[in-house]
């Protein structure tokens, strides 16, 4: 069974922090070696020197080691592990310190030539005596006999303090590791236990209970971070699932209504033998209801694509003024009917890059919508501007305006007015979030406010030919 991402993590937190105190107690321990090694080294080689200095400048009067005769001078521990040897070019011994007794340092042939050679030698004696030496040995300069100068010293100290050291070291790379691996545990037991409780609480979220959201670790890291970027997916897949639920229950809702009373006329229709006019304006009221059923799911259509990214033209350059000129003579003969005159300023010419199609529709749809609500005998005022980066084509009437309480919700799919409610327009309330949908696809929008002196304002943004 794999192991979790909290073991593992651990587990890579434990060798990291491993490798570092190894490679850190290690470097320690050869510095400290070189140390304790380069002291012991210099004070042989001190020693060596002070007797190469204290040797008889004469080639033929005697050669020994100077050391303090027995009880001529105070206790000294000066040279109390210190071996000292004289020789000569062939290894001969001249001279030796009263602690070698009979003993004799080493001087082979390849050690005698370095020393003939002028060099200094540093070198262990693992097997000589009962402790490991250090020995330097030197040659004396201007010395007709060739003579060298060997001192030895014991290697146990150094030993012994390299091995407390490496104690030392241990002691300590086993308590940080102990320490490190405890603080870790417990970090990585906090900051996994938080998105252990996300994962759980995740789980129980279904279409039933959108209405929950993670818990908050407390804190702005990154944990922190995911929680409020994962609760505020939820709270858009909360309204998302929640419009898509009152879409599907409006459009149910209208779709039943004419379909009901498209079944009413022919069940009344079919109830006894009727004259052919009778049937003509009974099939007549059954064309009107099912031309109404016909607009609304192409509209329905058309949302749905538009919402999948499905139902958007080539964007091409286009001129805005023949385009709301040809939208508002369509809709002359309509608004004459009720005395109303649809006005067009066209003192700017305006390009915009859009579709020509989609943006005729959203024309025909705000045009359509001021001429509903438009009382009778007023002007409906048409004008295109250039605004920045922006074309902006402007419907305004004069008519009662939309209402504080309607105005939030007027895109909104199957919204409708209070006066839409009241029965005096008729229409599904899927116009102006059509209009809306089609002017987003192409990077624009459409924003309603009430004009000062009375009625409406429809300003469509869109992007501006450069």
């Amino acid at each position: 069974m794999e192991a979790s991402f909290r073991k593992r993590l651990l587990l890579v937190h434990l060798a990291v922090i491993l490798a570092i105190v190894a490679f850190t107690a290690l470097a320690g321990y050869w510095g400290l070696s070189r140390a304790v090694h380069g002291q012991l080294d210099a004070a042989l080689l001190a020693l060596a020197e002070t007797e190469m200095a204290m040797l008889p400048a004469a080639p033929r009067q005697p050669v020994q080691v100077h050391e303090v005769a027995p009880g001529q001078a105070p206790p000294s521990l000066t040279r109390l592990d210190r071996l000292v040897q004289i020789i000569d070019g062939e290894g001969r011994v001249l001279a030796r310190s009263r602690n070698l007794e009979a003993a004799q340092l080493p001087a082979p042939p390849a050690l005698l030539a370095r020393l003939a050679a002028g060099e200094t030698i540093f070198e262990t004696l693992p097997k000589f005596g009962e402790e490991p030496l250090r020995m330097v040995s030197i040659p004396v300069p201007s010395s007709g006999a060739r003579l060298a100068v060997q001192v030895a010293g014991s290697l146990d100290d150094t030993n012994h303090v390299l091995a407390a050291a490496t104690v030392l070291f241990g002691a300590m790379a086993l308590a940080l590791l102990a320490a490190v691996g405890l603080a870790g545990e417990m970090l990585t037991r906090r900051v996994l236990g938080a998105i252990d409780d996300v994962v759980d609480q995740a789980h129980s979220i279904g279409e039933a209970s959108l209405h929950q959201r993670l818990p908050h670790p407390g804190t702005q890291d990154e944990i922190g971070r995911l929680v409020d970027t994962l609760n505020a997916m939820l709270d858009r897949l909360e309204h998302g699932y929640d419009a898509q639920r009152r879409f599907t229950a409006d459009a149910s809702h209208e779709l039943r209504s004419p379909l009901s009373r498209l079944r009413t006329e022919i069940e009344i229709t079919l109830r006894r033998p009727r004259e052919s006019p009778e049937y003509v304006d009974a099939l007549a009221s059954c064309l009107d209801e099912v031309q109404r059923l016909t607009t609304l799911v192409e509209e329905l259509l058309m949302l749905t694509r538009l919402d999948v990214g499905q139902e958007r033209n080539a964007v091409e350059t286009i001129e805005l003024n023949p385009l709301v000129r040809a939208a508002a003579q369509r809709l002359e003969k309509a608004a004459a009917q009720r005395g109303i005159r649809i006005v067009f300023d066209a003192s700017v010419d305006v390009q915009a890059r859009v579709a020509a199609g989609p943006v005729d529709l959203v024309l025909a749809n705000l045009l359509d919508n001021a001429v509903k609500f438009s009382p009778p005998d007023s002007v409906i005022s048409v004008h295109v501007a250039r605004d920045g980066a922006h074309a902006i084509v402007g419907v305004s009437d004069a008519g009662p305006g939309i209402g504080v309480e309607d105005l939030p919700h007027l895109f909104e799919r199957f919204y409708r007015g209070a006066q839409a409610r009241a029965g005096e327009a008729p229409g599904f309330g899927l116009g102006l979030a059509l209009s809306q949908a089609i002017v987003h696809a192409y990077g624009g929008s459409i924003e309603a406010q009430n004009r000062p002196q009375g009625g409406a304002l429809f300003l469509m943004r869109l992007p501006a030919s450069s």
